[in-house]
């Protein structure tokens, strides 16, 4: 923690942010007011490996309601709100290992300052925190093996169920990205709305009759998708699934192969989890004064070294919008320094999204904490009993009811025969 925690204007200011975000996550204040009472992490270490922002914050004071301790670092060296950690430190005695711009030494030195604690449970975002704990497995002094994990995010699933495919993975995890009121309102409207948000506060351009080629379309990628539609941009879409391909075709959108589009396109948004979407031959045909930007959870989407090495000249514009001469002539802007643009350039996901994810996650980390000695060592699903909850825990926080099957319709959708 390098940032002045005494510095009272710092911690203040992020105690007020944190009380608004709190104010819009209506579910996460529901499960905290019963933590109080029940206690159900009482006496238990709690790692998490988040992006330390408002909403963050909210889930490691729901956590601490619950009797555990929380011990929070960052999973992205440039989320990190340094005002939100200190008044995290200072005022709610949450122990923060994070700072913002933070060097790849000191990100993990973080990650460990949290693991040395050895948590019973992980919470994860992008699988960070339980790829390090299976790369130390096997020293001579493994730590204690937590209980089981959660997963936050697409990239940390795919990772996860690869070393579960491979029979390496030594203890249970959740995959809360799966869960549908994650999934299908973090990914699509929280990720689509914030990564616009983060390419205008940094570049303050118009979207307005530009082509933003958007590189993915799976939940992510159609929130870009639409809400750079919304913005009033000429929208193309580049997959290699041929099934989210036809999707987006008949969503509206243009579709054809980057190699095609590269030479179209104005704005260029990576969303895809994979490695090395843009390379040095999409650069050379781009446009000059292209923008690229990655929505993906690592930065490996955009290759920056082929971009430096065709570059005679890189120059900082603002902070995090950098300006490369390429030796053609050309001129491009990256976003970010290629990492996600949505939480290093503007805030992250609204509020109001992430009360649904952060409540998967407080109540998987409870269903771990009750369940753990039965669980297989796998990616777990969330289990569909919490996912719904969450759903009627936010409806009602809405003001909105719906309608409950009768004893008949639930005995004829149960039933084989066929109906009269």
């Amino acid at each position: 923690m390098n940032f002045d925690i005494g510095n009272k204007k710092l911690h203040t200011q992020g105690k007020k942010r944190i009380e608004w975000a709190m104010q819009r996550m209506p579910v996460l204040e529901l499960i905290r007011t019963r933590f109080r009472k029940e206690k159900p992490l009482k006496g238990l270490a709690v790692g998490a490996c988040l992006h330390v922002t408002t909403e963050t914050a909210a889930l490691a004071i729901t956590l601490k309601a619950a009797g555990c301790r929380p011990l929070l670092c960052a999973s992205n060296p440039l989320s990190t709100q340094d005002d939100v950690a200190a008044s995290l430190v200072q005022d709610y005695g949450i122990e923060v290992f994070a700072v913002n711009g933070e060097n790849n030494t000191t990100y993990y030195h973080h990650i460990r300052e949290v693991l040395d604690a050895e948590p019973e449970i992980t919470l994860d975002d992008g699988a960070d925190l339980v790829s390090t704990i299976h790369k130390n497995a096997f020293d001579e002094k493994p730590q204690k093996l937590p209980w089981g994990s959660t997963e936050e995010t697409t990239t940390g699933v795919i990772r996860l169920k690869a070393l579960a495919q491979e029979g390496k993975l030594l203890y249970p995890v959740i995959a809360v990205n799966d869960a549908f009121t994650k999934h299908l309102f973090d990914n699509r409207y929280g990720t689509g709305q914030s990564t616009m948000d983060g390419i205008l506060r940094c570049t303050n351009t118009l979207i307005a009759g530009r082509v933003v080629v958007v590189c993915g379309y799976g939940w992510c990628g159609k929130g870009v998708a639409n809400k750079a539609k919304g913005l009033g941009a000429h929208v193309i879409v580049c997959e290699v699934d041929p099934l989210k391909g036809l999707e987006a075709a008949m969503d509206g959108f243009a579709v054809m192969p980057l190699s095609k589009a590269v030479s179209q396109g104005d704005i260029f948004v990576t969303v895809t989890g994979d490695v090395s979407v843009l390379t040095q031959k999409h650069f050379l045909k781009m446009k000059s004064k292209a923008m690229v930007a990655n929505a993906g959870h690592f930065d490996v989407e955009i290759d920056k070294k082929s971009l430096k090495k065709l570059s005679n000249r890189e120059k900082e514009i603002k902070p995090l919008l950098t300006e490369y001469t390429l030796k053609n002539g050309k001129t491009i802007y990256l976003l970010a320094e290629g990492r996600l643009v949505n939480l290093a350039c503007a805030e992250g996901h609204p509020a109001e999204v992430m009360d649904m994810s952060f409540a998967n996650q407080a109540l998987s980390a409870e269903f771990i904490a009750k369940n753990h000695r039965s669980l297989e060592k796998k990616v777990h699903g969330v289990p569909p009993a919490i996912d719904s909850r969450v759903a009627r825990h936010k409806l009602r926080s809405m003001g909105i009811r719906i309608d409950k099957l009768t004893a008949e319709q639930k005995k004829y959708l149960s039933s084989w025969k066929e109906g009269t």
